[in-house]
């Protein structure tokens, strides 16, 4: 059956919004959204959940309000809207969700002949969604589109039911209610999908937990089998806090030309799996780090700490988020020396500070390039106007010369005499890496850069080559 066969001049087609209309849920929308706008709102949201969901829902929305306009909306359920009105049928917005959210999203879209939400003290959600909806629309006066087990007790009234993303027992119960309920096609998540928001191919980072045995010329299999745990534990933490900044920059990454197509910001993973895979993931990885040691342990907890800092507030504090981050990338470093137990020289500690200086300074530039390109006056989320951009691109690229600088000096140091037999050629690695941050910043300040220079560099046939003959050379300079 189609809705070709409903009669327009008797029904109205009644919509849900949350999982229905939108592929998200405004509740979680609301607390993401919020948090990343006052770091307080945990707190704020569990003292007024006491006072009910709908409290709830009233406290978060009045920190802040969600824009409709950058929802990721269901094509499916929007078809459906337009053939109904096409036949002159009537179409309403009846949600859980706040009134205010509500009549914001059918200013938005311009479909809707009559939009109601949660007010007064009534959450407009199962039963009581279904008696708002026989008081207002007679029984068996309305169809209705839905998606959740709680929808059933609407359906019982209903004349007509379309279900979206339902399983087939679902389906099953909903046509024991209305035989010719109409299915629209599940769009489900992918395993590939939430590989992707867990963003393996930014483990690359946690490599640097290997350095300090590299540096250390320590390649025994103990050694390496315990920065191997160092590597695990950083990258399951590491996917919760991307999973967090996620949640956290969803409305920013929906304004973003290519972040728009993340899992979370495009809809394609439920918010409420995210939340949940953010202590689930946190959680394995700190057994793993309990596993290394307590030093591995404390070090990943200091990177957890900050790393949330980094995602609720830092990030939109200008110059005290490039720190932040080549922190983040330092940490991982002193990771590798808890967990190996070989310590970080302060000439790799020195290197690595102004060499992450400068790959957080592209990041940033690459998105203030991005901002004139866009016609923005600021970057998303950040605190830097586009005018910043000449003090970023200085600061990129001198903490690169600086941080070639450190190597040039280690490469005459007394250390390096003693760990390698030919240490002339470092100088041949300095040369590498000075064409190669250089030629980031070119790229950087014409437009050509990713949104992070790690993966830029991962798929960059360059940067590649460069990267082997930096290991080439190394491992030339300490053959005897």
């Amino acid at each position: 059956m189609s809705i070709a066969n409903w009669n327009p001049a008797k029904l109205t087609l009644v919509v849900d919004l949350d999982d229905t209309l939108i592929s998200t849920d405004t509740l979680l929308e609301n607390f993401w959204l919020a948090w990343s706008v006052q770091w307080r709102t945990p707190i704020e949201a569990l003292k007024t959940l006491a006072k009910g969901k709908l409290a709830l829902k009233q406290k978060l929305h009045d920190i802040s309000a969600i824009d409709p306009a950058r929802l990721p909306y269901n094509p499916d359920v929007l078809d459906v809207i337009t053939q109904w009105r096409s036949r002159g049928g009537r179409v309403a917005l009846v949600t859980g969700a706040t009134q205010q959210m509500a009549d914001a999203v059918a200013e938005h879209l311009g479909i809707f002949d009559a939009a109601h939400g949660s007010c007064d003290g009534i959450n407009l959600t199962g039963a009581k969604k279904a008696q708002f909806l026989d008081a207002t629309f007679g029984p068996a006066g309305y169809s209705y589109i839905g998606d959740a087990p709680a929808d059933l007790a609407i359906w019982q009234g209903a004349a007509g039911a379309i279900t979206l993303n339902s399983s087939k027992a679902f389906q099953a119960r909903v046509e024991t209610l209305v035989a010719d309920a109409i299915h629209l096609p599940a769009r489900k998540a992918a395993v590939s999908d939430y590989l992707e928001a867990m963003r393996p191919h930014q483990w690359l980072k946690n490599v640097l937990v290997f350095l300090p045995m590299l540096a250390a010329h320590r390649l025994d299999l103990v050694t390496a089998l315990q920065a191997v745990l160092g590597f695990v534990a950083f990258s399951l933490v590491a996917s919760a806090t991307y999973i967090l900044n996620d949640l956290l920059d969803l409305s920013a990454d929906r304004a973003h030309p290519r972040k728009c197509q993340r899992p979370f910001a495009s809809g394609r993973i439920r918010l409420i799996h995210g939340t949940w895979m953010i202590p689930a993931l946190a959680i394995l990885g700190a057994l793993v780090a309990l596993a290394g040691g307590l030093e591995l342990f404390a070090v990943l907890v200091a990177y957890t700490m900050l790393t949330v800092l980094y995602s609720v507030k830092l990030k939109r504090l200008a110059m005290i988020d490039i720190c932040a981050l080549a922190t983040l990338y330092t940490l991982r470093i002193l990771a590798g020396s808890a967990a190996t137990g070989v310590p970080s020289s302060l000439w790799l500690l020195a290197f690595a500070t102004f060499f992450f200086f400068s790959l957080a300074a592209v990041k940033r530039y690459a998105e203030l390039v991005d901002g004139v390109a866009s016609g923005r006056a600021m970057a998303t989320g950040r605190g830097y106007h586009v005018d910043d951009r000449s003090i970023v691109a200085n600061i990129m690229v001198s903490s690169g010369l600086i941080s070639i600088l450190v190597l040039a000096l280690y490469a005459n140091s007394e250390p390096v005499q003693k760990l390698y037999h030919y240490p002339e050629f470092l100088w041949g690695v300095c040369l590498v890496l000075l064409y190669w941050t250089n030629r980031v910043a070119l790229l950087t300040h014409r437009g050509e850069m990713h949104d992070d220079p790690v993966v830029f560099a991962m798929r960059d046939r360059t940067s590649l080559c460069c990267v082997m003959i930096v290991g080439l050379l190394a491992l030339a300079g300490a053959v005897a």
